[in-house]
């Protein structure tokens, strides 16, 4: 079951803004704090202020030594600092994890909400364990990585993530904004989107959940395009920034500017706002996976002697001739 407490990786992160502000207050230069600790590397206070690297306590302790930091800052610091360290202790509360899912799983540990705007693939905590297995193949034909954990042992990490939407302890409030094209056809074989609707129309009905539908005719706040899917992160402790993430093929990008936060949460709304409701959205949900249950119908055959179907426009319609 994933942790309701925030991550080591986010601990470090928020370790090492601490620090750079106390940095600042004491009007240092990294030089100078260098020279004064006495570090052989000016690349280590670097890596310890932007939370790159794992901290050891007698370092931060010379640190706040420096910034004379005492009393209730200080307990705060050093236990933030042990958090930041333990690394085996937050991954054992998963049942199985792995590198590429590690990244989400540190974003997600410690939220009280989570955002997100997807428009071709289903979100990756509203997966079923088929579909995840089809996402993961699918896009390993891209890239042969002989240091990749095999497809059973990735969607096994995936769904350990998934734990987190309906944990007993703080489960983080959900929402999520989903285009009507990432739950057609091209997205996978046809029972395989139907238990995937049906599981989308099961996680709408939990109390933290809320799921919208973003129909394909639908405009945007006046025509607005979105560049790309994101979620937004927001953490149980204030201090803690507010995080953007935005997946690529290659590489993922982690934001934590307050005016790019400002910017996306914008879009976010007015997706929101375009969407159909929550409840129409489970009604949509539905009648989807009803639609799908049925058998598709085949295409009429045609004699192969015989010209193909011509269009003519009649009225302003286009009908088959």
């Amino acid at each position: 079951m994933p942790p309701a407490q925030p991550s080591p990786i986010l601990r470090r992160r928020r370790l090492g803004t601490e620090l750079r502000k106390l940095r600042e207050s004491a009007k240092l230069t990294g030089d100078q704090v260098i020279e004064a600790v006495g570090w052989a590397s000016a690349s280590k206070l670097s890596r310890l202020e932007n939370g790159r690297s794992r901290p050891d306590l007698r370092d931060v302790l010379d640190l706040l030594d420096l910034y004379k930091v005492t009393g209730a800052l200080r307990e705060e610091l050093t236990a933030i600092t042990n958090e930041a360290g333990d690394i085996r202790s937050w991954l054992r509360s998963y049942a199985t994890m792995t590198p590429r899912q590690r990244g989400y799983a540190e974003l997600e540990a410690g939220c009280a909400e989570i955002r997100e705007y997807s428009p071709v693939i289903v979100p990756g905590l509203l997966q079923t364990k088929a579909y995840v297995k089809l996402r993961i193949v699918s896009s390993r034909q891209l890239v042969d990585d002989p240091d990749a954990e095999d497809a059973d042992t990735e969607v096994a990490a995936r769904m350990a993530r998934q734990s987190l939407l309906t944990r007993e302890v703080e489960p983080p409030r959900y929402s999520a904004v989903i285009e009507e094209a990432a739950l057609g056809g091209r997205a996978g074989p046809r029972e395989l989107l139907r238990a995937q609707l049906i599981q989308l129309r099961k996680l709408a009905g939990l109390p933290n959940v809320t799921l919208q539908v973003l129909l394909t005719e639908q405009t945007i706040a006046s025509w607005y395009l979105p560049h790309t899917g994101f979620s937004l992160y927001r953490f149980a402790e204030p201090q803690d920034p507010e995080t953007l993430a935005i997946e690529g093929l290659a590489t993922n990008l982690m934001v934590t500017e307050p005016k790019e936060i400002a910017t996306y949460s914008k879009v976010f709304d007015w997706l929101q706002d375009a969407a159909l409701g929550p409840e129409e959205t489970i009604t949509w949900l539905s009648d989807m996976a009803a639609q799908r249950s049925s058998a598709p119908r085949k295409p009429a055959s045609r004699d192969p002697g015989r010209p193909p179907t011509q269009r003519s426009r009649r009225s302003g319609r286009l009908t088959e001739q």
